[in-house]
């Protein structure tokens, strides 16, 4: 068993950045990787790839788009597979791995852009409590100390601070632009906000909401589910600071020039793609503002809330935080059936919205019809472990009626899905399930 301290506190904002230099090797392998990467990024299947995610994003699909996320699946890119003994140099060869990897691998819609993006080095102090995680071993697994236990113990909330480590930043992408600049463009901006190692930072763009992912971090399942009843006015004491903690942090990040355009292959929401004509391109000229970005809200820990508690407790606040953004992608693993009229409602950028297996598929396919991108996530325990393709097949051909009969614009990203007792056959097989079961 292991320990692991999971508050914000960080002691490297007056860190200087040593600069990182690359051995012969090291710099041969990187070049070699831009390489590859840029002649995937210039292809025309990129260019096709491109405008099809934009039209869906759109609302106006030419096809389904298929999406697997590979950097949680165990095993996909193994360490003997990377050369680089540099701690920092080795995250950089990890992203060019996976993303040549995954295109040549699995033949989905992945698309690699014409640069290496990496994000700003934030610092973010916790909320004057700490959060401790007792991991278990190799395990996601955990319990919390779960430092707010009373209502009383609100008051020993602190509004956090946040600052940028400009230096360390700067250093690293002089840093790779020394090794490959040439071949491929280094671009700074946005964050990323739970893999923080720069170098390997597949959420950068994100813009994650995570209240709720927040308060059962501090006050623990048993009092989300008790203080509805017992303490209202405490959970709404909370779900305030929380939310005026993510505005302040937004408008920190905007006012600091920290935040870029994410309307291309950075993350909407959990694993999908930003292209859309709504928001400016990446590159444009114009200054962004919240209103020209995507953001992520979500509520996983008030699935056991009905539609109407959700509502009151969680959703007003979500949306006061989202509805500074342009656009929203909605969702990730949660439920949303039974509470997607409130949803709609309260999110006017509304564009996309995370199905999981949770849901009935019919009944979210009817609500949303032609008016919003349909992000089904399949089942990921069916592609797990032995897998079972009975169970994959069933759970996409649900998919594809439902989504037909209505007519929604889909996406299918697969999330989630960490072990698979070392087949990755099994990734490319089941993106040719796709494709048979929508006639693709």
């Amino acid at each position: 068993m292991d320990y692991t301290i999971m508050s914000n506190i960080q002691d490297e904002h007056s860190r200087k950045f040593e600069k990182i230099v690359a051995s012969s090797k090291e710099k041969i392998r990187l070049r070699d990787l831009a390489n590859q990467w840029v002649q995937i990024a210039k292809s025309d299947d990129m260019k096709i790839k491109k405008r099809q995610w934009k039209a869906l994003r759109d609302l106006k699909p030419e096809r389904p788009m298929i999406l697997f996320e590979t950097f949680a699946v165990s095993g996909f890119v193994v360490e003997d597979e990377l050369e680089c003994e540099n701690e920092f140099l080795r995250n950089v060869e990890r992203t060019l791995v996976y993303g040549i990897k995954q295109y040549n691998d699995l033949g989905d819609d992945i698309v690699l852009e014409e640069y290496f993006r990496i994000p700003w080095k934030l610092v973010r102090s916790d909320y004057g409590v700490q959060i401790v995680e007792h991991h278990a071993e190799n395990s996601m697994g955990y319990l919390s100390n779960f430092p707010i236990k009373t209502p009383a113990d609100i008051k020993k909330l602190k509004q956090r601070d946040f600052s940028v480590n400009v230096n360390e930043t700067l250093g690293v992408k002089d840093s790779i632009e020394e090794i490959f600049g040439d071949i491929l463009p280094v671009k700074i901006g946005n964050y990323d906000n739970f893999l923080t190692e720069t170098g390997f930072n597949p959420f950068t763009g994100n813009n994650f909401v995570g209240i709720t992912m927040d308060a059962f971090k501090l006050i623990g399942n048993d009092n989300l589910l008790l203080w509805p009843i017992d303490h209202p006015e405490a959970l709404h004491e909370l779900m305030r600071f929380l939310t005026d903690d993510r505005i302040r942090f937004f408008n920190w990040m905007i006012d600091n020039n920290l935040l870029d355009f994410n309307s291309d292959n950075q993350f909407a929401g959990p694993s999908g793609y930003g292209y859309v004509s709504d928001l400016p391109a990446v590159g444009s000229d114009k200054k962004p503002e919240l209103k020209d970005l995507w953001v992520w809200p979500e509520s996983q820990e008030s699935a056991m809330y009905s539609p109407s508690m959700f509502n009151e407790f969680c959703l007003s606040y979500i949306a006061e935080v989202s509805n500074m953004f342009g656009m929203a992608y909605y969702g990730c693993c949660e439920a949303i059936d039974d509470r997607l009229t409130y949803i709609q409602k309260a999110l006017p950028g509304l564009r996309t919205l995370s199905v999981s297996g949770w849901n009935n598929y019919e009944k979210v396919a009817e609500i949303l019809g032609k008016d919003y991108v349909y992000c089904r996530k399949p089942t990921p325990a069916h592609i797990s472990n032995e897998g079972n393709w009975d169970l994959m097949e069933n759970d996409l051909k649900l998919t594809y009626e439902a989504v037909k009969k209505h007519g929604c614009p889909v996406e299918l990203v697969v999330r989630d899905v960490y072990d698979i007792h070392g087949d990755m056959k099994r990734l490319p097989q089941w993106v040719n399930l796709v494709k048979k079961v929508f006639n693709m």
